[in-house]
Protein backbone atom coordinates (compact mmCIF):
# COMPACT_ATOMS: atom_id res chain seq x y z
CA UNK A 1 0.00 0.00 0.00
CA UNK A 2 1.32 3.33 -1.07
CA UNK A 3 0.77 6.25 1.21
CA UNK A 4 0.41 9.63 -0.39
CA UNK A 5 2.21 12.91 1.19
CA UNK A 6 2.92 15.98 -0.19
CA UNK A 7 6.18 16.02 -1.79
CA UNK A 8 7.80 18.38 0.21
CA UNK A 9 11.58 17.97 1.03
CA UNK A 10 12.00 20.24 4.08
CA UNK A 11 12.43 18.98 7.15
CA UNK A 12 10.15 18.67 9.96
CA UNK A 13 11.68 21.14 12.72
CA UNK A 14 11.89 18.27 15.12
CA UNK A 15 14.07 16.82 12.92
CA UNK A 16 16.05 20.05 11.68
CA UNK A 17 17.06 20.47 14.99
CA UNK A 18 18.33 16.65 15.70
CA UNK A 19 20.45 16.90 12.54
CA UNK A 20 22.11 20.68 13.75
CA UNK A 21 23.56 18.26 16.27
CA UNK A 22 27.13 17.35 15.10
CA UNK A 23 27.26 13.49 14.86
CA UNK A 24 31.24 12.88 15.88
CA UNK A 25 32.41 10.11 13.74
CA UNK A 26 35.12 9.46 16.47
CA UNK A 27 37.57 7.24 14.36
CA UNK A 28 34.89 4.27 14.35
CA UNK A 29 33.94 4.82 18.07
CA UNK A 30 31.71 7.27 17.33
CA UNK A 31 28.04 7.84 15.32
CA UNK A 32 28.52 6.80 11.60
CA UNK A 33 25.98 9.35 10.40
CA UNK A 34 26.07 12.11 7.79
CA UNK A 35 22.52 13.64 8.02
CA UNK A 36 21.72 15.36 4.98
CA UNK A 37 20.89 19.57 4.39
CA UNK A 38 17.15 18.58 3.20
CA UNK A 39 15.63 15.62 1.83
CA UNK A 40 16.92 13.77 -1.26
CA UNK A 41 14.84 15.03 -4.16
CA UNK A 42 12.25 12.54 -5.76
CA UNK A 43 14.80 11.62 -8.55
CA UNK A 44 17.77 11.02 -6.33
CA UNK A 45 15.25 8.77 -4.30
CA UNK A 46 14.08 7.03 -7.62
CA UNK A 47 18.09 6.37 -8.85
CA UNK A 48 18.87 5.22 -5.42
CA UNK A 49 16.03 2.76 -4.67
CA UNK A 50 16.36 1.57 -8.04
CA UNK A 51 20.25 0.80 -7.88
CA UNK A 52 19.66 -0.50 -4.26
CA UNK A 53 16.93 -2.78 -5.81
CA UNK A 54 18.25 -3.90 -8.78
CA UNK A 55 14.45 -3.60 -9.94
CA UNK A 56 14.25 0.06 -12.40
CA UNK A 57 10.31 -0.46 -12.26
CA UNK A 58 10.16 1.40 -8.74
CA UNK A 59 10.39 4.78 -7.88
CA UNK A 60 11.17 5.13 -4.09
CA UNK A 61 8.13 7.15 -3.62
CA UNK A 62 7.26 5.51 -0.29
CA UNK A 63 10.98 6.73 1.28
CA UNK A 64 11.73 10.46 2.61
CA UNK A 65 15.73 10.07 2.81
CA UNK A 66 17.04 12.47 5.36
CA UNK A 67 20.87 10.92 5.56
CA UNK A 68 23.46 8.32 5.31
CA UNK A 69 26.68 6.74 6.91
CA UNK A 70 29.76 6.36 6.16
CA UNK A 71 29.67 3.53 3.39
CA UNK A 72 26.11 5.00 1.85
CA UNK A 73 23.42 3.14 3.39
CA UNK A 74 20.80 5.80 3.64
CA UNK A 75 18.47 6.77 6.56
CA UNK A 76 14.77 7.32 5.83
CA UNK A 77 11.38 7.34 6.79
CA UNK A 78 8.77 4.82 5.10
CA UNK A 79 5.44 5.84 4.38
CA UNK A 80 3.92 2.98 5.38
CA UNK A 81 0.63 4.57 8.03
CA UNK A 82 -2.04 5.94 5.76
CA UNK A 83 -2.94 9.25 6.47
CA UNK A 84 -0.76 10.13 9.08
CA UNK A 85 1.70 12.78 8.99
CA UNK A 86 5.39 12.31 7.92
CA UNK A 87 6.43 12.40 11.84
CA UNK A 88 4.09 9.59 12.64
CA UNK A 89 5.99 7.08 9.97
CA UNK A 90 8.68 4.74 11.03
CA UNK A 91 12.45 5.01 10.29
CA UNK A 92 14.32 2.44 8.52
CA UNK A 93 17.84 2.32 7.41
CA UNK A 94 18.69 0.42 3.97
CA UNK A 95 22.84 -0.25 4.37
CA UNK A 96 25.11 -0.02 1.52
CA UNK A 97 25.61 -3.89 1.76
CA UNK A 98 21.89 -5.21 1.94
CA UNK A 99 20.98 -4.24 5.75
CA UNK A 100 17.69 -3.38 6.39
CA UNK A 101 16.15 -2.38 9.56
CA UNK A 102 13.13 -0.34 10.94
CA UNK A 103 15.36 2.00 14.05
CA UNK A 104 11.95 3.44 15.04
CA UNK A 105 8.54 3.66 15.42
CA UNK A 106 8.24 7.59 14.46
CA UNK A 107 10.17 10.74 14.79
CA UNK A 108 9.85 10.93 18.45
CA UNK A 109 11.18 7.46 19.58
CA UNK A 110 14.13 8.23 16.94
CA UNK A 111 14.77 11.34 18.78
CA UNK A 112 15.75 9.35 21.66
CA UNK A 113 17.43 7.04 19.81
CA UNK A 114 19.98 9.21 18.57
CA UNK A 115 19.91 10.94 22.22
CA UNK A 116 20.94 7.47 23.41
CA UNK A 117 24.14 7.49 21.60
CA UNK A 118 22.83 5.64 18.44
CA UNK A 119 22.67 6.51 14.52
CA UNK A 120 20.72 4.33 12.24
CA UNK A 121 23.78 2.09 11.54
CA UNK A 122 24.46 1.46 14.95
CA UNK A 123 20.71 0.52 15.86
CA UNK A 124 20.31 -1.57 12.42
CA UNK A 125 23.12 -4.00 12.76
CA UNK A 126 25.49 -5.40 15.27
CA UNK A 127 28.65 -6.44 13.41
CA UNK A 128 30.80 -4.13 15.68
CA UNK A 129 30.02 -6.03 19.05
CA UNK A 130 32.91 -3.74 21.15
CA UNK A 131 31.15 -0.24 20.11
CA UNK A 132 30.10 1.41 23.13
CA UNK A 133 27.22 3.84 22.75
CA UNK A 134 27.57 7.47 24.49
CA UNK A 135 24.34 9.52 24.92
CA UNK A 136 24.46 12.63 23.72
CA UNK A 137 23.01 15.58 25.88
CA UNK A 138 22.48 18.15 22.88
CA UNK A 139 20.40 15.48 21.56
CA UNK A 140 18.38 14.82 25.00
CA UNK A 141 17.81 18.44 24.97
CA UNK A 142 16.43 18.14 21.46
CA UNK A 143 13.97 14.89 22.44
CA UNK A 144 13.26 16.27 25.35
CA UNK A 145 11.97 19.69 23.61
CA UNK A 146 9.96 17.77 20.75
CA UNK A 147 9.46 14.10 21.27
CA UNK A 148 5.97 13.39 22.56
CA UNK A 149 6.40 10.27 24.34
CA UNK A 150 7.90 9.55 27.27
CA UNK A 151 11.80 8.57 27.08
CA UNK A 152 12.85 5.44 25.56
CA UNK A 153 16.17 3.70 25.62
CA UNK A 154 17.66 2.92 21.97
CA UNK A 155 17.40 -0.94 23.04
CA UNK A 156 13.56 -0.08 23.76
CA UNK A 157 12.90 2.05 20.64
CA UNK A 158 14.58 -0.66 18.35
CA UNK A 159 12.24 -3.43 20.15
CA UNK A 160 9.17 -1.36 19.26
CA UNK A 161 10.05 -0.78 15.80
CA UNK A 162 11.11 -4.12 15.02
CA UNK A 163 7.94 -5.73 16.77
CA UNK A 164 5.43 -3.39 15.04
CA UNK A 165 7.20 -3.57 11.68
CA UNK A 166 8.43 -7.19 11.40
CA UNK A 167 7.91 -7.65 8.00
CA UNK A 168 10.24 -4.90 6.83
CA UNK A 169 13.22 -6.64 5.28
CA UNK A 170 10.80 -9.41 3.93
CA UNK A 171 8.80 -6.55 1.86
CA UNK A 172 12.27 -5.00 0.82
CA UNK A 173 14.05 -8.12 -0.62
CA UNK A 174 10.47 -9.27 -2.27
CA UNK A 175 11.36 -5.98 -4.25
CA UNK A 176 14.77 -6.89 -5.24
CA UNK A 177 15.67 -8.67 -8.39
Amino acid sequence: MRVTLADDRQFPAALAAALAVPFDYEGGDGVDFEPFEEFLSAEDTTEWFQAWTGNDELDGAEFRVFGQDGAGGYAAFWLIRPSRPLTDQPVVFLGSEGETGVVARDLGDFLWLLADGFGPWEAATSYEPDWIAHPNRDLTAVAERFAPGPRRSAAAVVELATREFPEFDDTIMKLCR
